[in-house]
């Protein structure tokens, strides 16, 4: 509260401990593990402050008030939490194999690795290896001499501890409404403070018979164990689970998997690590969006083959992209926009209206070809008709953009880099669409009219065809 803003809090919910139904459980992002972990749910009013800023100031303010406590920030979006594919964390590292203490020490040996790459944040281990409890060593020779059995002590310490359905399920019929409403019972809490309150703990026979206490049965003794054992196709699993801060997912991935290989040498035989989360969804859908660009280029070039009956005019048009594609690589470089799904979409978009353009231009300085003009003259006349068209077609692209580029309103942010991919795109594309498409057209038929020995200006003479060129 101190953080935030008065003015953009609206509400604060704390869960602390595990749900009290399994199915609030199932339905969590968080994966609590114990009592000891708690959720902080805050909600903010319309129009706050963005919340990657309150978290950076979280995640300095929270640790230095409260040492030994660890903070994570788990995706809230609906957005993250589909990327994530239901992960608490954008990244995570899988430790799986049959030995669990060798798994451990690699995932020891890593974490302290981790944590000296740049950006990352919220670096954790997922299951914790030292949870406090208590054994319960039941002298079962002494229990036999009583009459109980060691089912019995187990029983009775399950209903008195946290209550169970399954044991002895209770049924309590409202005659008002005729339903039947299952029952659990515990003891208080509040009872059992101590350990002496827990070795007073009554034990009963299934008769009902012999009673005793559970410190006149059993010796109780402190110990540690997981709380939380996971498994990965039957092997137990340890995750390492972390964020990104500052930087983009692709470099913090790309250090992540050079820490793997540096550390391949000490992995035991029988453990295997994987990188998953979004390090792997970004990975898969930069590799299919880098082959959809390819492709549209390719389609496109192979479509305007058919348009123009030629190999050569397609050529002259696609000699466009590559300023598209540096003018979108330049233009997330300068707003700080990191290469993401929505970049490359833009990247996309931007290929089509530079070609629609280049189009424009080689079309119309193909007709002054054939009516006569020299290669230099029908380059420098099409430039002349088509800048109007041509700029046109790119501001009122670029104009559309902008409301998109500059993130505003809420979660805009998400589709930002969509917009400046595109304005970036168009930017350069329409720059080398007036004045480097021309140059290579008539450089390209200047040399054609000269290798089939004609004199520049009358090569269009020697075509039935118009749109036939060789």
């Amino acid at each position: 509260r101190s953080t935030i803003k008065p003015g953009e809090l609206d509400n604060i919910v704390d869960n602390i401990g595990l749900p009290i139904s399994g199915i609030n459980l199932s339905y969590s992002n968080s994966s609590p593990v114990g009592s000891g972990d708690a959720d902080i749910m805050i909600t903010l009013k319309d129009d706050h402050s963005p919340v990657a800023d309150y978290q950076e100031q979280l995640r300095r303010e929270l640790p230095r008030r409260f040492p030994g406590v660890l903070f994570s920030f788990l995706p809230a979006d609906i957005t993250s939490q589909i990327l994530n594919f239901g992960l608490p964390s954008p990244i995570d590292v899988q430790i799986t194999g049959r030995d669990l203490k060798a798994d451990r020490a690699y995932a020891e040996k890593l974490f302290a690795r981790m944590k000296h790459i740049p950006g990352i944040t919220d670096l954790r281990i997922q299951q914790a290896f030292d949870g406090p409890q208590f054994d319960v060593d039941v002298d079962r020779t002494r229990a036999q001499e009583i009459g109980l059995l060691q089912r019995d002590v187990a029983n009775n310490l399950l209903i008195s501890l946290s209550g169970t359905f399954q044991t002895t399920p209770t049924f309590w019929l409202d005659p008002k409404n005729g339903v039947s409403y299952s029952l659990v019972t515990q003891t208080p809490q509040y009872q059992l403070q101590t350990l002496d309150d827990l070795r007073n703990v009554p034990i009963v026979a299934a008769n009902g018979r012999q009673n005793q206490i559970l410190g006149g049965l059993a010796n109780i003794h402190r110990d540690v164990s997981p709380a939380l054992v996971s498994h990965y196709d039957v092997q137990p699993l340890i995750d390492i689970y972390a964020a990104v801060q500052n930087r983009d997912l692709g470099g913090v991935g790309s250090d992540i998997d050079q820490i793997l290989k540096d550390t391949k040498q000490d992995k035991p035989k029988t453990v295997e690590v994987t990188a998953r989360g979004q390090m792997q969804t970004m990975q898969t859908s930069f590799t299919s969006l880098y082959l959809g660009i390819l492709f549209a280029i390719l389609l496109v070039y192979l479509l305007i083959v058919i348009n123009f009956q030629s190999w050569l005019d397609p050529f002259i048009i696609v000699t466009a992209l590559p300023a598209a594609l540096a003018g979108i690589v330049w233009m997330l470089f300068i707003t700080h926009t990191t290469l993401s799904v929505p970049a490359l979409t833009g990247a996309i978009m931007s290929v089509g209206v530079a070609t629609a353009n280049s189009i424009l231009m080689v079309s119309f300085a193909r007709e002054r070809l054939d009516e006569g003009d020299d290669p230099v003259k029908a380059a420098s006349a099409a430039g002349f008709a088509r800048l109007r068209p041509v700029l046109m077609t790119a501001l009122a692209m670029i104009i559309g953009m902008i409301p998109m580029a500059l993130g505003l309103g809420e979660g805009g942010e998400q589709n930002a880099p969509l917009g400046r991919a595109v304005i970036g795109g168009l930017l350069f594309a329409t720059l080398a669409t007036l004045f480097f498409v021309p140059v290579v057209f008539s450089l390209v038929h200047g040399w054609l009219a000269k290798r089939h020995g004609r004199t520049p200006g009358h090569g269009g003479h020697h075509h039935t065809e118009p749109q036939a060129s060789s």
